[in-house]
């Protein structure tokens, strides 16, 4: 979906998860756009990549992500290809799995489940003080360890960019 489209059809979604959470409409549209490809990898409504630990209760999805870390022997359900890479000039293991993630019925349960992830987490409670500034609130939650990618923030605020074009 191209960037324009996406913002107008997911729009209301992010604007009332703002209303009820205080967290940047346009941080969330940036995120679900980075996270999902602009809504072309948005299987199950799933925008976020919110994991599901447990893989059991009815409201999962087993899908193929990539993960990053200094370890070479992480654990997923299934690993599908792990490769020695430099990132942001740091050696890391750059990993092609198969990993549990939630499902949901609509992209608003999506939205507001994901909003309520940094609300119900103590680790980014010091990027919940800035949470209505959307370049700011990808910078603290990339420094409280959302991602795996050591780039995320950058990446994150490109897309803020282009979701600010749109909105």
């Amino acid at each position: 979906m191209v960037a324009d489209k996406f913002v107008n059809t997911f729009r209301r979604y992010a604007v009332e998860t703002e209303r009820k959470t205080g967290i940047s409409a346009i941080f969330t549209l940036a995120q679900a756009a980075l996270e999902s490809g602009w809504g072309e990898r948005a299987v199950g409504n799933m925008f976020f990549g919110v994991k599901d630990t447990d893989g059991l209760n009815g409201n999962e999805q087993l899908l193929t992500t990539t993960e990053y870390s200094t370890k070479p022997d992480l654990k997923f359900p299934e690993v599908i290809s792990v490769e020695k890479v430099i990132r942001n000039g740091k050696e890391m293991y750059k990993y092609k799995v198969k990993d549990w993630f939630r499902r949901y019925d609509t992209p608003e349960q999506s939205f507001t489940d994901h909003a309520n992830f940094f609300i119900r987490n103590k680790r980014y409670a010091e990027a919940l003080k800035v949470k209505g500034d959307a370049m700011a609130f990808a910078e603290a939650i990339a420094k409280a360890g959302y991602a795996t990618d050591p780039s995320y923030a950058t990446t994150l605020k490109a897309v803020i960019k282009t979701v600010k074009r749109y909105y």
